[in-house]
């Protein structure tokens, strides 16, 4: 049995996996970095996360190697990061890759100074020359050549790269105007880049780009724009088709190596189906297609059944990989389907999902729709409902047949980040769909709060099953929970949400806020130092924690009236405006946060009794349609004067609102200045609800 190094003792997932490697890793911190310098070694920095392909690979070929072992032992000190526990980190070195190659990946490799500053950089690196890329041990050679005799060299050069980033962190306000130009100039670069055959932007391969959808479902609202919808819907279609979904256990893969979504990169991210799980409801909300509230419903299932904790939490990842193949667990042979389903399920089903004989991806089949359910159900003669109602019994076949497989490894960290865009995914569909997705995110939410908050009310980063909390939490962390929080009281009105809400809040102002030039730093003021502290305005695969500060702030100054938070909002806009305009594809989030700034924003205070039928239809009907630009407060009115009092002080919308005539009373409001009220439910459904736009982004009537 293999000598285990440090990694042992991690809780990580990914840092665990290198814990039988013969390279003498060291996890990031004090022991290391000290070691560093007191022998004056170079750092080989390796960041990397457990559902990466290629970081196995390079585990297998090179960490696990014991000539490259012993080269990296003898000439560097080594560490391993998880990303996912460390952005911080990643953010910084990423950069630093990005500056100097154009172009970034994991695993992530860099080599640092004692001092911590980059002076070569790359991500994966074959064990030999291959691929046209440098062979790892040459590198390594190399690198402790150059070390021993040119070291003012690739110090100059950290030095250089170093300075690069530190000037990069600098912004400013250009005086730029804050308008829905920048909204129009955004929906001319996605129109360039859309595929119109197979929806999605660019070529291969292919990310799902939600915040992109997220911003054209609202161009297509706000200015009544048919082709932005059409983007939206096309894209959505084909994905929900395509190989990036699963189609036997719901859920989406990370992304499509193909330009018609067919075949996957097969690990599966909580953030990714946290945010597609949300657009997919938007759009159901926006068109009433059932397609969406389908692929909604299997989403989250898939996350009930296969991430979420005993507790409530929701865990990280799922590996592409099984049995050292990716992808082996989630594809078929015909002959495989045959002896689940016999011969003539199998034939209908290979029909519909493109399952041959001869595969169609090295050998084997990824499930897939290539036509729609009316084109096979034309086809096959006979009606979409009979072909629907025949295929859900043999998915559900395939699928226990499939469980019986050998899983892919599951991360089970939970991330406070990630648990934040999922307990809103959850939200907004128990608003939408059920109430018993509200329950879970209440489970989930109350699990953050209870084991992510240490005594002086901040946030850890993330915490694995039995083990404490670590890492102190991002920014991410915080805007993400809080806009979650926001949601979870838009769903069910516990006024406990909004005060933790406010209480991160004024967390996030008093430890993360740069006061000098605006915007909010990735790390709190008490974060160890770092060569650089960095405010991460663009958005990734998730939303920066600048993007969603701007969202929180915005809806939470609606709430409360509280024009402080409205400032800082805006104060952040102006800082990202210029990169908006340069990049707009690099800041969908911040663009989804514009136009909800831009307006016009609902203020709806719904006032009645919560245990009669007629207010919660009213309710339904407020959360039915595609209003993005609204905020929603509810009062019992069978609540005690003083309790009703004490929310009304948290917030204000609800402040001097009766229930006229004791019916259900909703007072739609802008700016706090509120129209005349509908009183009952028929004046609700009879009438538009004053200043509301349409809700249907099909149609001109009123849902």
């Amino acid at each position: 049995m293999p000598q285990l190094n440090r990694l042992q003792y991690e809780t990580s997932p990914y840092l665990r996996q290198h814990a039988a490697n013969p390279v003498d890793w060291y996890p990031w911190g004090d022991e290391a970095l000290r070691r560093a310098r007191e022998e004056d070694k170079p750092i080989f920095l390796s960041i990397g996360y457990s559902a990466c392909h290629w970081c196995h690979v390079m585990e297998h070929e090179s960490f696990s190697d014991p000539e490259i072992a012993e080269l990296m032992n003898r000439h560097f000190i080594n560490i391993k990061v998880d990303r996912e526990e460390r952005p911080d980190l990643d953010q910084i070195y990423m950069d630093a890759v990005m500056a100097v190659t154009g172009q970034g990946g994991w695993p992530m490799s860099v080599w640092l100074t004692p001092d911590l500053k980059p002076f070569y950089v790359g991500t994966y690196f074959p064990p030999d020359d291959r691929y046209g890329r440098p062979g790892f041990k040459r590198v390594l050679k190399a690198l402790a050549d150059a070390w021993r005799e040119h070291r003012d060299q690739l110090v100059h050069q950290a030095e250089a790269v170093t300075e690069h980033l530190r000037e990069q962190a600098h912004l400013h306000d250009d005086g730029g105007e804050l308008s829905v130009d920048l909204i129009r100039a955004a929906l001319i670069t996605l129109d360039r880049a859309f595929d119109p055959h197979y929806g999605g932007f660019g070529r291969a391969p292919k990310f799902p780009h939600v915040f992109e959808l997220k911003l054209l479902l609202r161009a297509a609202k706000r200015f009544q724009d048919p082709q932005a919808l059409e983007m939206v819907e096309t894209t959505l279609d084909r994905m929900a088709r395509g190989g990036i979904y699963d189609h036997l256990g719901g859920g989406f893969h990370r992304y499509s190596t193909d330009a018609r979504w067919l075949v996957p990169h097969f690990e599966k991210m909580l953030y990714d189906n946290a945010l597609l799980a949300q657009v997919y409801l938007e759009a159901y909300q926006g068109t009433g297609k059932e397609e969406y509230r389908r692929v909604v419903e299997e989403t989250l299932a898939w996350v009930e059944r296969e991430m979420t904790d005993p507790e409530g939490g929701f865990y990280s990842t799922l590996d592409a990989d099984s049995e050292g193949e990716e992808g082996k667990f989630y594809v078929w042979t015909f002959d495989e389907v045959r002896a689940v389903l016999g011969n003539d399920d199998a034939e209908l089903f290979a029909a519909v999902y493109d399952v041959t004989e001869p595969g169609n991806w090295e050998g084997r089949n990824i499930l897939n729709r290539p036509k729609t359910l009316a084109q096979d159900a034309r086809l096959l003669r006979m009606s979409e409902t009979e072909l629907a109602d025949k295929l859900r019994p043999l998915r559900q076949k395939l699928l226990a047949a499939r469980n019986g497989r050998v899983r892919p490894l599951r991360d089970d960290k939970i991330i406070t980040a990630w648990n934040g865009l999922m307990i809103a995914a959850f939200a907004r569909a128990g608003q939408v769909l059920d109430p018993h997705y509200a329950e879970v995110a209440r489970r989930a939410a109350r699990f953050v709060l209870d084991r992510l908050r240490g005594a002086d009310g901040r946030l850890f980063r993330t915490i694995s099953p039995g083990s404490p909390p670590k890492f102190s939490a991002y920014l991410e962390d915080y805007t993400c929970l809080i806009d979650a929080l926001i949601t979870l009281y838009e769903t069910d009105f516990d006024l406990p949400w909004m005060r933790a809400a406010l209480d991160l809040t004024d967390i996030v102002l008093r430890d993360f806020r740069d006061e000098a030039e605006g915007g909010f730093f990735f790390v709190g003021r008490e974060h160890e130092p770092l060569i650089v502290r960095q405010k991460d305005l663009h958005d990734g695969s998730t939303p920066s924690g600048n993007s969603m500060a701007v969202t929180a702030l915005l809806r939470l100054a609606k709430l409360t009236g509280r024009r402080d938070l409205e400032d800082e909002a805006v104060r952040t806009l102006r800082l990202a405006r210029a990169q908006i305009e340069a990049a707009p594809l690099a800041f969908g989030q911040m663009l989804v946060a514009l136009d909800f700034y831009l307006g016009p924003v609902d203020e709806v205070a719904v006032v009645g009794p919560a245990s009669q039928p007629e207010t919660r239809e009213v309710l339904s009907l407020i959360r039915r349609g595609f209003r993005p630009n609204q905020v929603v407060a509810f009062l019992d009115t069978e609540l005690p004067p003083a309790e009703r009092e004490r929310i009304a002080e948290v917030i204000p919308l609800l402040a001097g609102k009766s229930a006229v005539g004791g019916q259900v009373t909703v007072y739609v409001c802008r700016d706090f200045t509120c129209a005349e009220p509908l009183v009952g439910l028929e004046a609700v459904r009879r009438g538009r609800i004053p200043h509301s736009p349409q809700t249907s982004l099909n149609t001109s009537s009123e849902t």
